[in-house]
């Protein structure tokens, strides 16, 4: 018998008579995962992410595109493992896909948030080649408070002092907001909170005031009274739940209409019957709507 080192493409495939052979296409995705990775230090607090990279036959060292999903908390601090299995449904679709931390409010106030954000965005351009990123390729992806956070990271511009690295950009090529909680500018904006706008609320945390006594802060936090028609974008698809009892849907149609007035690209879907999030948001069609989103993005379609 003849001893070497056989490579792949060489390799004799077996098979058997009166043996079934089920058909692959090398393309298949199984995923790596890398637990509490630290991608910056704030305020004595480590901040970390959650990275799933994928591997398939055909693409064992290449590259994918990146999406960062922020998960929402109120702002308070998040419960990032619990995101990682269905984070890791977009990742078998073929992408890196990184669960963030940022700094809760009880650690840092607006923008304290948006700017770790940007900074993972750096995190993973700065390692692009050790995670199998396409450093060109990186989407934004948020829920709830963490929608609010991903819609801000092109409204909050940083100085060099807060950026991991000041050479990395943190620009994106498009932005998911799923039922963010985007804006405080009216009265039932959070439906579920009795204490809306006082400095124990959500939103009163965010910013350490009660915010009924300060309007400019309020229109500060709130997104569609920070965008105009030179305000940079990237396209930008919003989804809310029709029965959502935390962040009230207007919270995105205001956003929509705000965006499409001041001729950004948004792309705004309801969904039927759906709460605060939940299984409705993560079925085989919205995985598929928001793939194709993405890679309308990418420029891969």
């Amino acid at each position: 018998m003849e001893v070497k080192e056989w490579g792949y493409a060489e390799f004799p495939e077996f098979r058997a008579e009166g043996i079934p052979v089920i058909s692959t296409t090398g393309d298949e995705v199984y995923t790596r995962y890398e637990a509490d990775v630290v991608y910056d230090t704030r305020d004595g607090k480590d901040l970390h992410l959650q990275i799933l990279v994928p591997k398939s036959r055909n693409n064992p060292a290449g590259t994918y595109p990146c999406v960062l999903y922020v998960p929402g908390s109120g702002w308070f601090p998040q419960h990032i493992h619990v995101e990682v299995p269905r984070t890791a449904r977009v990742a078998d679709l073929g992408y890196v896909a990184v669960v963030v931390e940022y700094r809760s409010s009880f650690d840092a106030s607006f923008p304290a948030q948006v700017i770790d954000v940007k900074n993972a965005v750096r995190f993973m351009r700065l390692h692009a080649d050790e995670y199998h990123v396409d450093p060109d390729r990186i989407v934004l992806m948020g829920s709830s408070s963490g929608g609010h956070t991903v819609v801000f990271t092109s409204l909050v511009h940083e100085d060099d002092s807060e950026k991991i690295d000041p050479s990395v950009s943190a620009e994106v090529n498009g932005i998911i907001d799923q039922f963010g909680s985007v804006t405080v500018m009216f009265d039932d904006s959070n439906p579920s909170n009795t204490h809306h706008l006082e400095r124990e609320s959500p939103e009163g945390w965010l910013t350490k005031l009660d915010l009924r006594e300060h309007p400019e802060v309020q229109c500060q936090i709130s997104a569609e009274c920070n965008i105009f028609e030179e305000t940079e974008m990237p396209p930008m698809l919003i989804i809310h739940g029709t029965k959502d009892r935390i962040v009230n849907a207007r919270c995105s149609e205001v956003l929509y209409r705000r965006l499409k007035e001041t001729g950004h690209d948004a792309t705004m879907y309801l969904l039927q019957g759906a709460d605060h999030g939940g299984p409705e948001f993560w079925t085989p069609y919205m995985l598929k709507l928001m793939d194709d989103f993405m890679r309308s993005c990418n420029g891969l379609l």
